[in-house]
């Protein structure tokens, strides 16, 4: 009876003490990311009102604004992801649509792999040497925004392949079955079912281009002038925030970058879970 009430009894504790470790990892990681927002928005809010987002910066960033940094972060984004996404999204489709689990199947989720591992300083020395010096495009803003391209394309190929993935069989059955093309049936019924998932690996895609530093400073550079064409260098965020803590130039100024950064990035990702938590809502519906 003794072992038998050992047997009933220990996998209840196991099962007790593994909740609570879970539970205490969860709760020790929001804490750690709690007290990181926190901080830097307590330091950083005070000194943020329109003069300093609307205002060019002056004297090195220790005066002004950072209305350059903004627009040198949006333009550089929306670039990167304008050529990141269509191949992203077609890499996808070729893998899940128009062919079968082979070599060329494995090589290109190999490399997309591959990619999405490769330290951000890496991809800025690979861009700073192809881009800026052989191809002679300068610091500029198409350099960083290939660059970030490169970066954010694996995120783009694994997302989107899930996204399409997850649409039903069925579908792509009846629209053969009405006598659709390879090309109506995706372009039709799997890309408009799967876009959902595959604007949320998109918005994630987005906030790791807004985020990044290490390869935007090796090829938009760290001008404080206004961009004004794509060859144009480019400061963003990230760097002007960068360049003000780790020169001690203005503190204050550093702070309240990381508040708009930080401001920013979680706009986004919360943006990419409501997308997430509407897509599988509609997916339980049309079950």
């Amino acid at each position: 009876m003794t072992a038998e009430k050992q047997v009933r009894v220990w996998p209840r504790v196991v099962q007790r003490i593994a909740f609570a470790l879970i539970w205490t990892a969860a709760l020790a990681t929001l804490m750690v990311l709690a007290f990181i927002v926190l901080y830097v928005l307590r330091l950083g809010l005070p000194h943020v009102d329109w003069r300093f987002l609307s205002r060019y910066p002056e004297a090195m960033g220790r005066e002004g604004g950072i209305l350059p940094a903004i627009v040198g972060t949006v333009v550089l984004t929306l670039a990167a992801v304008a050529v990141a996404a269509p191949l992203g999204i077609g890499a996808a489709v070729f893998l899940t649509e128009y062919t079968w689990e082979s070599r060329v199947t494995r090589a290109v989720r190999f490399g997309a792999e591959a990619l999405a591992g490769v330290p951000s300083i890496i991809y800025g020395l690979f861009g700073f040497i192809f881009f800026v010096t052989y191809l002679r495009m300068g610091w500029s803003i198409l350099s960083g925004a290939l660059t970030l391209a490169i970066m954010i394309l694996p995120t783009i190929i694994r997302t989107a392949e899930e996204a399409i993935l997850t649409v039903p069989r069925p579908y792509r059955d009846v629209s053969f079955g009405l006598g659709a093309t390879r090309w109506q049936m995706v372009t039709s019924v799997v890309l408009p079912t799967a876009l959902p998932g595959i604007v949320t690996g998109i918005i994630l895609a987005i906030g790791r281009s807004v985020g990044e530093t290490a390869a935007i400073i090796f090829t938009a550079g760290t001008a404080l002038t206004m961009p004004t064409s794509l060859l144009s260098p480019a400061r963003t965020m990230s760097v002007h925030f960068f360049v003000l803590a780790i020169e001690g130039i203005s503190l204050e100024k550093a702070y309240a970058t990381g508040a708009i950064l930080i401001l920013t990035t979680l706009l986004i990702n919360v943006l990419a879970n409501w997308l997430v938590v509407n897509a599988v809502r509609r997916h339980a519906r049309r079950g």
